[in-house]
């Protein structure tokens, strides 16, 4: 009989949860996408909850995403912004976090660049915890809503070809991509080059490409990273110009292909560099998909952790 509850009270990487997890979000979000979609768009079931939303770096996508998916569901809502707050007196992350808590908040929603950042807090706090990227590390929810909007172009995706093309090294997408994709039976490769593809990699049982080509005429769909230039502290690419004509995805490059193939991006997209307009804006491209995704999976995995509270 399938799981109806998860198999841990918090969301701190794809590597800790199992592919009945992952299963049991996807078939909670479908319902969810229902709701969104609807006239009214909220459920009461999470009216007596409260969740504080910690981003000790910057987003606009995910924060906005969470809060409207933590809204939808009736949830009361705190918003933390490091920037403005006595991180920058000095306080320290499990201070921070202890003094939200005293005001009786349930579930806490992070971003941190420090990796692990998550496991500390989990050890030394009650409340529910959900990683919204930690570092280099890993980026769940953003893996999942990638992996329920392949579901919904290819159908199960086992045996299925996903390609990640782009900077592996910076990117906790890719890695928790990789760590989604294989648990659900997925044929994985990434792409990009030798300066950006970490040494490690195919320890995690993906294999690489660095012919551009022939990674897109091998997958049916590809999922392209931008280049953090941002966790750069050293040059790894010549130029944005020469990454762009060697491992840009522009349409000349798609139409070569002999199959059509899906297209995502988990955003911001650097237009021009990794993506041209012209295929960010094309049929090919679920890009739109995904976000409209991220709001129903996160409201998944808030609505599955609540449900958990009391373990």
């Amino acid at each position: 009989m399938a799981n109806s509850t998860l198999s841990t009270k918090h969301l701190l990487g794809i590597k800790y949860i199992t592919a009945d997890d992952i299963n049991l979000i996807f078939k909670t979000a479908e319902n969810f996408k229902d709701v969104i979609n609807r006239p009214i768009k909220k459920v009461p079931s999470l009216r007596d909850v409260t969740i504080a939303n910690l981003f000790f770096e910057n987003s606009t996508r995910t924060r906005i995403s969470f809060e409207l998916a933590e809204k939808r569901l009736s949830a009361d809502v705190v918003n933390f912004s490091a920037a403005s707050s006595s991180v920058k007196k000095g306080e320290t992350l499990l201070d921070t976090v202890n003094n939200i808590l005293a005001m009786k908040v349930d579930m806490v929603v992070m971003r941190h660049p420090a990796a692990g950042a998550h496991h500390y807090l989990s050890k030394h706090i009650d409340a529910n915890i959900i990683n919204a990227g930690d570092g280099t590390h890993e980026h769940p929810t953003q893996a999942l809503l990638d992996a329920f909007s392949m579901r919904e172009q290819l159908g199960d995706l086992k045996g299925k070809k996903i390609v990640i093309i782009g900077d592996i090294m910076h990117s906790r997408v890719a890695l928790s991509n990789i760590f989604c994709l294989i648990k659900l039976g997925a044929k994985v490769k990434v792409c990009g080059p030798p300066t950006l593809i970490p040494k490690y990699i195919t320890s995690l049982g993906v294999e690489v490409e660095y012919s551009i080509k022939d990674a897109l005429e091998w997958c049916d769909v590809a999922n392209i990273l931008r280049i953090q230039l941002e966790r750069m502290d050293i040059k790894y690419v010549p130029s944005l110009r020469e990454y762009a004509m060697y491992y840009g995805v522009n349409k000349k490059l798609l139409d070569s292909i002999k199959k059509k193939i899906v297209i995502m991006h988990p955003g911001p997209i650097n237009r021009g560099v990794e993506l041209s307009s012209d295929v960010a804006d094309s049929e090919q491209a679920i890009i739109l998909d995904q976000v409209e995704n991220g709001v129903a999976v996160r409201m998944a995995v808030l609505f599955l952790l609540a449900g958990n509270r009391s373990n």
